[in-house]
């Protein structure tokens, strides 16, 4: 299941005009645990956003949760 998962994201990766990537799943499948391995093995330099613990991003999605929502996700300043 691991080299699946890993396989699809490696595809995802290398597609010229890929979209922002979104993982779904069922509670503790390791969902986290995959992409921060893949961000780890694959990518300079990633980030990670629990949108569970952070109050401006779940209020962000709870008021557009929409493809523009999305678009706008690029233009967030980091909060230190």
């Amino acid at each position: 299941m691991l080299r699946n998962a890993m396989s699809e994201l490696l595809n995802w990766k290398s597609r010229p005009n890929r979209k922002p990537l979104l993982i779904r799943g069922a509670r503790q499948v390791g969902k986290t645990w995959l992409m921060r391995e893949f961000g780890r093995a694959h990518f300079a330099k990633t980030a990670y956003i629990n949108f569970d613990d952070n109050e401006r991003m779940a209020a962000f999605l709870k008021e557009t949760w929409t493809y523009g929502a999305l678009s706008r996700l690029y233009r967030l300043k980091p909060i230190l």
